[in-house]
């Protein structure tokens, strides 16, 4: 899928790196969009992936002196779900980030890349537009500062140039008398594609809107503002005539197309449908309503300290820690950490169910958190700490009086004692999650556990069994 693949140690190695390849190089943070990209021939002529997951300080989020949030490159969805600071000053981004994909995709996807990829679906775009955001470009040249209005151009279409990388998301946090929300539609609960995405953030005055941003995704080529609800919105109490009338102004803004996910007209619909949802939640505030206080993010509890970071540079071997073991591959540069996995190291317990990131049967943990290996390219394992189902009994056996190798991890066990198993191919997946989830809470509540699962599919819908089974495990790992 690409030739080349360097690990960056500095913001100004990868420009240098970016600025020599002329065009053929590519930024990796959390890839989940562009693994699938190059699998599908969707970004032709990249032959360099330049890696900065190992850069210091880009996976923080901040608020500055003047009351501005910073969002750096490598902050995840999974970050922001979690923020506190971004719960109280920037809800409808939070929101946002907690409603894309699954926990596995969420620890691994950034915001930044949800913005560089451009699609008109991305949730995380929209609320940023309506929060005023801008975003900080760098290249060997300079610095430059675009606001996100004027970032796109098209679908998955954007002003960056080759040689930049976006190195900072910045927006002003909600003050006293703002409130925002996010709602999107989509075609499921979980891993969903957004029919129709709406942001609202409202200034208020006691019980007047003085200033209102409304901003649609999923319904133009670029996320959108509803400028004639906005406008009719300010200076006006949220009664109910207001609010129907304020949602019959977005959807005459939105500018939907038929696909294969919904025709125009229900888009339209729809808009008109969370325009109404939203702005009655914000009047009555329940807008946070449905949020989870603790996200479940799969993360565990444990971190994986360096004393160094592991660079690597194309061509040298990559050297691993998977189950306890040091791994050396010489081959499988150019595949994914699944295939890595499978072809090289002759661990084929993680299954390859869909290749995209849909059905979690490659459920791994890289670095102590639970990820997709279908969307990792392979040369971010160099340095990294890694389990798969097979090291998965050293974690946290069962108590037995077993040797090495003959014990089972309490979920699994649970598993076979419930028989929450049929075909058995998600098997894997769904303990790996389960076993992460226990490790970060060990006493999960069954809304908890939906959460954890909400990354892994069941094609022989063995859903009951598989949750019974994680019910009884806690009772053991507790």
């Amino acid at each position: 899928m690409w030739q080349e693949y360097f690990t960056a140690a500095s913001i100004d190695e990868a420009l240098e790196l970016l600025a020599e390849k002329r065009g053929k190089a590519r930024i990796v943070a959390g890839a989940t969009d562009l693994m699938l990209e190059l699998e599908r021939g969707l970004r032709q002529g990249i032959e360099t992936l330049v890696d900065i997951t190992r850069i210091p300080d880009l996976d923080r989020i901040t608020l500055d002196e003047e009351g501005v949030i910073h969002i750096g490159a490598l902050v995840t969805h999974n970050h922001c779900a979690a923020s506190k600071l971004l719960r109280e000053g920037a809800y409808p981004l939070c929101r946002a980030c907690w409603e894309i994909g699954a926990p596995q995709i969420r620890n691994r996807g950034t915001v930044a890349g949800n913005l560089i990829t451009a699609s008109p679906a991305n949730d995380a775009i929209t609320p940023l537009t309506a929060l005023g955001a801008w975003v900080r470009l760098a290249s060997l040249g300079g610095e430059r500062r675009v606001p996100l209005s004027e970032f796109y151009t098209g679908v998955r279409q954007t002003v960056m140039q080759a040689d930049e990388m976006l190195v900072d998301i910045a927006f002003p946090s909600l003050k006293a008398n703002q409130r925002g929300t996010f709602l999107k539609l989509g075609l499921r609960r979980a891993q969903a594609i957004a029919v129709v995405n709406v942001a609202i953030v409202l200034t208020l005055d006691s019980s007047h809107v003085q200033e209102a941003a409304l901003t649609l995704g999923a319904v133009a080529p670029t996320i959108i503002h509803a400028p004639a609800a906005e406008k009719y919105l300010a200076g006006k109490e949220l009664s109910a005539a207001v609010i129907s009338q304020a949602a019959e102004l977005s959807a005459q803004a939105s500018r939907p197309i038929d696909d294969m996910r919904a025709s125009a007209d229900y888009r339209r619909a729809m808009v008109a449908v969370l325009t109404r949802r939203g702005l009655r939640a914000l009047r009555q505030g329940q807008e946070q309503a449905g949020f989870p206080s603790d996200p479940v993010l799969l993360w565990g509890r444990q971190s994986v300290e360096r004393s160094t970071s592991p660079i690597y540079t194309s061509g040298q071997p990559i050297q691993t820690r998977i189950n306890g073991k040091d791994y050396t591959f010489t081959n499988g540069h150019d595949k994914t950490l699944l295939r890595l996995l499978r072809e090289e190291a002759g661990l084929t317990g993680s299954k390859e169910g869909c290749a995209e990131g849909e059905c979690g049967a490659c459920t791994v943990f890289l670095d102590g958190k639970a990820v997709m290996a279908c969307l990792v390219p392979a040369p971010r394992a160099h340095g990294a700490e890694i389990v798969t189902i097979e090291g998965l009994a050293e974690l946290t056996p069962v108590p037995s009086p077993k040797k090495r190798g003959e014990r089972l991890h309490a979920v699994q066990q649970a598993f076979v004692e419930a028989g929450a198993v049929q075909c058995g191919y998600c098997t894997p997946g769904f303990l790996m999650s389960a076993a992460k989830l226990l490790e970060e809470r060990p006493r999960p509540s069954r809304d908890e556990i939906f959460q954890a699962l909400s990354g892994n599919l069941c094609r022989c819908t063995g859903y009951y069994k598989i949750v019974q089974a994680i019910e009884a495990a806690s009772k053991v790992a507790a």
